[in-house]
């Protein structure tokens, strides 16, 4: 771990940030804020703090800390939609090694999306046999999740810690918004889509995702569609969509891999944001740069002021 050295006591800016939450109070001044950060690189170069440049609503902050993430600090969420086609019962040992080759001490959860919630079996654990007990084959019913943005809001809103983490969520679907009329290129101005991906960022959850189509959608436009929200989401929480196309995956193996490289490069970065006297579920926009050579950063494009899980 290594932390930048500044000039502002923010140990005591925390601590007068959580006295004023504990009371009610509104806070005026820079809070602590901490963003999720996966810094890719072809040669797996550690981030240069120095080179990191964050700016708030375009204004320029401070960096008061870069920690990379550590096991015992990071949450991994997978959440499969219950409607893929029966095809992803040959995936399932692909999900076996990624979890069995998750560094030691992370939290897994592996959930099902189903009927606009997750359900998961166990909660978050570093039990591998556990979790894998409550991995099963698809059942194939199109549609079966209703939509996989009224579950993923429904469970970032409710995630299941409280402890600061480096949360993560793989989700495997196909995308799609069915409640949004057509799903078309033309027509990808989603409420729920938007929604989702804000109750993330407010969670402060990445959100990555592998395309898979659906028992019931048969490719074309639909396909097309669910790639461009999935690319979306992932923009906006700082994730990414591993794949594209409209025909399933022969092996998702390969992007379960850039999954887990993604967790290993990752970091929290902590700077001072002001929050002013706002609605406590305020977004502010985020930037985050680097003019560090070879290395390309993804970040959230919102972030939540005083937020530091």
């Amino acid at each position: 771990m290594f932390k930048l050295t500044t000039f502002v006591p923010a140990g005591l800016i925390g601590l007068t940030a959580a006295v004023a939450c504990a009371q009610g109070m509104p806070i005026e001044g820079p809070a602590p804020t901490t963003a999720l950060v996966y810094a890719e690189s072809k040669n797996h170069t550690q981030l240069d703090p120095q080179a990191l440049q964050v700016q708030v609503n375009g204004h320029n902050v401070q960096v008061t800390s870069v920690e990379p993430v550590s096991a015992d600090r990071a949450q991994v969420a997978i959440l499969i939609d219950g409607g893929l086609r029966s095809s992803f019962n040959l995936q399932i040992n692909d999900i076996k090694e990624f979890v069995n080759g998750l560094a030691p001490g992370t939290e897994i959860l592996i959930g099902y999306m189903e009927n606009g919630r997750v359900v998961a079996p166990t909660g978050f654990t570093t039990d591998r046999e556990q979790i894998l007990g409550s991995l099963h084959m698809s059942i194939a019913l199109p549609g079966l999740s209703a939509s996989p943005y009224f579950c993923l809001s429904d469970f970032v809103k409710k995630w299941p810690s409280s402890a600061p983490s480096a949360r993560f969520v793989l989700m495997i679907t196909n995308g799609v918004d069915p409640y949004n009329g057509a799903p078309t290129l033309m027509n990808q101005d989603s409420p729920y889509v938007q929604t989702a991906q804000e109750d993330a960022a407010r969670a402060g959850v990445a959100v990555y995702s592998i395309y898979f189509p659906d028992a019931g959608l048969r490719g074309g436009r639909g396909s097309l569609s669910g790639q461009s929200y999935l690319s979306q989401v992932g923009d906006a929480t700082g994730g990414m969509v591993f794949n594209n196309g409209s025909i399933p995956p022969v092996s998702i193996g390969p992007y379960l891999t850039q999954f887990g490289r993604a967790i290993k490069e990752s970091y929290r970065v902590t700077f001072l944001a002001g929050t002013g006297n706002r609605k406590p579920s305020t977004l502010d926009r985020l930037k985050i740069k680097t003019s560090q050579q070879g290395m390309k950063v993804h970040g959230p494009e919102v972030v939540h002021p005083g937020m530091t899980e």
